[in-house]
């Protein structure tokens, strides 16, 4: 049989591609693509509510457009390539938005034009805190995936 084939197999192990068995774990894996889709729905919901200029509107919902396949895939097939991207988008968001509230992009304004960061209005720390703890859940959660994966194909 095949190395991907789904026949057969034993409880937890994965296949050459890094991803479960049908009868191997399901609700991390769950897990990790429900907070990924929230993930990229709060990006999305963020883009179009207009707190942002249009141009990085725009970014945030190519972000999430990028994210939306990998969600798909760790729903279905637990692709270790899907987990390992989910989690570091979910690094690299997290990194940028923890310099966002320590300041590095709050506040820096062009030839008068105002800022694109949600700190600069009230309440915008709270909201960055909750993206940053979000996008660290997803990171975790992905990471751990893929580290069960990796344990169990040994």
């Amino acid at each position: 049989m095949a190395a991907t084939s789904l026949a057969a197999a034993t409880a937890g192990s994965t296949t050459a591609a890094g991803r479960f068995r049908a009868n191997g774990p399901v609700l991390h894996p769950r897990l990790v693509a429900v907070v990924t889709a929230v993930s990229c729905a709060a990006h999305v919901w963020l883009a179009v509510s207009g707190h942002h200029a249009v141009w990085l509107g725009v970014l945030m919902v190519a972000l999430a457009a990028v994210c939306l396949p990998c969600t798909v895939h760790i729903w279905r097939h637990s692709r270790a390539g899907a987990l390992r991207q989910v989690t570091t988008a979910a690094v690299a968001m997290a990194a940028l938005h923890a310099v966002l509230l320590l300041g590095g992009g709050a506040g820096h304004v062009h030839g008068g034009a105002s800022t694109s960061s949600a700190v600069a209005g009230p309440g915008g720390s709270a909201q960055l805190l909750l993206v940053i703890g979000l996008e660290l859940a997803t990171a975790l959660l992905a990471a751990t995936l893929v580290a069960r994966v990796r344990r169990l194909a040994v």
